[in-house]
């Protein structure tokens, strides 16, 4: 699913910006676009984390066929022996299960986040072990398709906006915060086209 507002919001960064105006017109015809339910989005993220793409495609790939279904109540209902075949650590494990249960016991709201603020979503979601603020940005950008999130820890973002604003030194937060400022109330497409910047291939998560 491609965002309603994609349209609008390239048009008007394309006015703003010099920079973001020749990413619009290079990449266009492609978008933003949603994958999968937020349970099995967050659990593919804390599997991959802090491995290679292809170590983290490979322990996906048991996971799901050890798995019966990618819910919750089929998470909790695997022993942690069965999960660490699959190619997990012991802390991956109890993150994951951690997921499970906040899913399984309703602290995760899923029908109530078209209501509740982009902040309010990162604190349900950084309840969860293994789930930090970047992780929830993320899930914010790729997964909700929300508009106006700014990652400022992001490593790509620093370094595009490192090659295109700021002569390849690296920002701090507070330069690069400030660059965010002028693309309000846009920054998750500005954020975007940046990460296109550096790869051609569209950015997945």
């Amino acid at each position: 699913m491609t965002p309603g507002y994609w349209q609008q919001a390239s048009a008007d960064l394309a006015l703003l910006d010099p920079v973001l105006a020749a990413l619009v017109g290079r990449f266009a015809g492609t978008a933003l676009v949603s994958r999968g339910d937020p349970f099995v989005t967050l659990l593919r993220s804390i599997v991959g984390q802090q491995i290679s793409v292809r170590a983290a495609d490979s322990v996906w790939a048991r996971f799901l066929a050890a798995m019966p279904a990618a819910t919750p109540a089929a998470l909790l209902a695997m022993d942690a022996p069965t999960l660490r075949r699959c190619g997990l650590s012991a802390r991956k494990v109890e993150y994951v299960v951690d997921l499970a249960r906040h899913f399984d016991g309703g602290q995760i709201h899923p029908d109530r986040w078209a209501t509740m603020s982009d902040a309010e979503i990162t604190t349900e979601l950084t309840a969860v072990r293994g789930i930090g603020v970047w992780t929830a940005e993320m899930f914010l950008i790729f997964n909700q398709l929300r508009p106006d999130v700014f990652p400022l820890d992001d490593l790509g973002l620093q370094k595009a906006v490192a090659i295109h604003y700021c002569a390849g030194e690296r920002p701090g937060r507070r330069l690069l915060a400030e660059y965010g400022e002028r693309w309000r109330p846009w920054r998750s497409v500005a954020t975007w086209y940046l990460w296109r910047s550096l790869d051609p291939l569209p950015v997945e998560y």
